[in-house]
């Protein structure tokens, strides 16, 4: 008996077997029967609800499976039975969308891993649910747990179009490329409804600023009118991120986030209207999806990307605990090796933040990964680094009242 049963044979207190005249052990029928039903017809730990859920909560198509409190909350909730044996009323875990008012859109970072200085993000939190996103974290600084709330409890910021704006017109303004969807992502279901991606570049086109998009959403193709024009005038590029080609897999990876067949699609509309589009195959899982890289990197060039990148999994704070939840419900086959894996790629660590080995690692591993991608790319023809984007048109637009120039 293993010790996850809820009976033990060695300390279960159940009446002694009791013969009877003809020899037979009727008491003892009995209790096989029930032992059997509580100990074998009983969910696998990994398969029962997290105490952290709230009784009657369901779960469809969601990511994480947890709703721990985040690593600054002094309180943590945890469902308990209360002895009533009471039905309670399934209710489906929806989205809930809040509103921000923003006081700045600029967001400015001093990594020297990252190819970027600024970037703007008009949603916190994210419904594609992605198991593995290192964004989770950040929904602790809202009291937010990094599990389920960072996939259910979503912060929109309407009016950041307008701030953007203003910050732009600074005249201590330097415009560099700035990124959009480096947290979070823009192109998320709740777009469609508010919108604010799309405001964000319209005001980014109107002041010719070169930008760069991250996504996996096929939103992006409702903007293509915006798109379009600023990548004729090289101040655009995208990076459509793909994890894995197996449909079945990204499912349970990605829960609401488009099919990898769609991203497919929408590398080939993207690039058919003259966009720039580099797939970024992130994050890579070692013992997980490591041997579709060749794979995706070919479907990807024949749909028209001209450039790729890679990143190894990164399980910073929370995330760790979460992904090794995931792996432990969807894949428990490979759930040791897939962790072996990335310890041994992050110094016998689940994550290594150190600048210039968070995003690769180091390793026998992590060396092996880079030399099939290196080799890949060169196969392939795909660049491994865009052509940089335009700075020297950017120009803030007149506004109503101001004074013309003369030249």
């Amino acid at each position: 008996m293993g010790p996850n049963r809820i009976c033990d044979f060695a300390n279960c207190d159940m009446p002694r077997l009791k013969a009877d005249s003809k020899g037979g052990c009727r008491e003892g029928l009995n209790f096989a029967i029930l032992l059997f039903m509580v100990c074998f017809m009983r969910k696998p730990d990994s398969l029962l609800p997290d105490a952290s859920l709230m009784p009657g909560q369901r779960l469809r198509a969601r990511g994480a499976a947890s709703n721990a409190a985040g690593r600054f909350e002094t309180q943590a909730r945890a469902r308990l039975e209360d002895g009533w044996d009471l039905p309670e009323e399934e209710r489906l875990l929806a989205t809930d969308v809040r509103l921000e008012r923003p006081r700045s859109a600029l967001s400015y970072n001093r990594s020297p891993d990252l190819p970027f200085d600024r970037s703007v993000n008009p949603y916190r939190g994210c419904e594609h649910g992605c198991i593995y996103c290192f964004a989770r974290p950040s929904h602790a600084y809202l009291n937010l747990s990094p599990g389920l709330d960072f996939e259910t409890k979503l912060i929109a910021r309407p009016g950041i179009a307008a701030v953007l704006a203003e910050e732009l017109r600074a005249r201590a303004y330097r415009v560099a490329t700035v990124a959009l969807g480096t947290n979070t992502d823009p192109y998320q279901p709740c777009e469609a409804e508010h919108r604010l991606m799309r405001q964000v570049l319209e005001v980014l086109a109107a002041f010719r600023h070169p930008t760069a998009i991250t996504t996996k959403g096929a939103l992006i193709e409702r903007d293509l009118d915006i798109l379009a024009p600023m990548a004729a005038q090289g101040l655009l590029r995208v990076g459509i991120s793909v994890t894995t080609l197996d449909a079945g897999l990204s499912r349970r990876l990605e829960p609401r986030a488009p099919s990898p067949a769609r991203r497919l699609q929408m590398i080939r509309r993207l690039t058919e209207a003259g966009v720039p589009v580099r797939v970024m195959v992130a994050p890579v899982i070692p013992g997980l999806t490591d041997p579709e890289l060749d794979q995706i990197l070919a479907a990807c060039r024949e749909a028209g990307a001209q450039g790729a990148s890679w990143i190894a999994l990164r399980l910073p704070r929370e995330v760790s605990p979460l992904f090794q939840d995931w792996l432990a419900r969807h894949v428990p086959e490979r759930a040791a090796k897939v962790m072996a894996r990335v310890r041994e790629m992050h110094g016998g660590r689940d994550y290594d933040a150190d600048w210039g080995r968070r995003m690769r690692g180091t390793g026998v591993w992590a060396g092996l990964i880079a030399q099939r991608f290196d080799k890949a790319v060169a196969r392939l023809g795909l660049a491994k680094a865009m052509p940089p984007l335009r700075c020297d048109l950017f120009a803030p637009p007149p506004r109503a009242g101001d004074q013309l120039s003369l030249f």
